[in-house]
């Protein structure tokens, strides 16, 4: 229920819409990336982001459109698994009684089984090639419009709300013998290659920022908290069967 309620934020004002987060983004050490992220409930609502490039220190700046928001599949998935953790959990008469220990045995496995996807979406981002970021709707969330040879990405890792910004250079034609397109990855590292539409391109410089998020934070807790309850009750069960199962001559 603990971490239910932390995906469940207070509401502002009395229009009952979830309150908006505001996060700031920094590098430490450098200011090559610097930015406001906008967190409401599960959808990032604004992004503000300067980026100063490395060749000539130009500063580009882009923010999302007013019109768009940016859903974090990440936190929605955590969200059901936890919502369904408890449905599992209520969903039977104030008054039922288990009949065995085994049925108590199955119920804790179809728990920990929510608990830990739940988990695992916050503590494993998704894998991603350098094509998919470059088409994903998340190009086209933002004005001005991002140059082509920026692509960004935005994940949960961990406690975390992250930022990976990519800039890229055009491999020439004479220079595409040794072209070798990168798989998918969390972060692709520079000298990283990809294709899209008809032109061949590869990373040139990466840029990383993040930004702790309290409230994932305490699920987290809470979902490692909630594991080791379960456990903890089907290792009792497993103690007290072994002594109903034991009958001695």
């Amino acid at each position: 229920q603990e971490a239910s309620h932390r995906f469940a934020l207070p509401t502002s004002g009395s229009g009952g819409a979830v309150k908006q987060e505001n996060f700031v983004l920094r590098t430490s050490g450098t200011d090559q990336v610097k930015g406001v992220l906008t967190l409401q409930g599960d959808a990032l609502c604004q992004a503000d982001v300067n980026l100063k490039m490395p060749r000539n220190n130009q500063l580009l700046h882009f923010a999302f459109r007013e019109d768009k928001q940016w859903k974090l599949q990440q936190i929605q998935d955590a969200r059901n698994h936890v919502n369904q953790a408890i449905y599992l959990l209520m969903n039977r008469d104030v008054n039922y009684q288990f009949k065995t220990g085994s049925e108590v045995l199955k119920l804790m496995d179809a728990v920990m089984l929510q608990l830990s996807r739940a988990r695992n979406r916050l503590t494993t981002p998704a894998t991603l090639t350098l094509a998919e970021i470059a088409s994903s709707g998340l190009t086209k969330m933002f004005t001005p419009a991002l140059p082509p040879d920026i692509l960004v990405n935005f994940y949960i890792n961990l406690n975390k709300l992250c930022l990976t910004v990519y800039q890229l250079h055009i491999l020439q034609p004479s220079t595409t013998k040794n072209f070798k397109p990168a798989g998918g990855s969390i972060l692709h590292n520079p000298g990283a290659m990809f294709e899209f539409g008809s032109q061949r391109y590869e990373v040139s410089h990466v840029h990383k920022v993040e930004c702790v998020v309290p409230w994932l934070n305490d699920a987290l807790v809470f979902f490692t908290v909630s594991l080791q309850l379960c456990q903890q009750l089907k290792d009792k069960i497993s103690v007290f069967s072994s002594y109903w199962n034991y009958r001695p001559y």
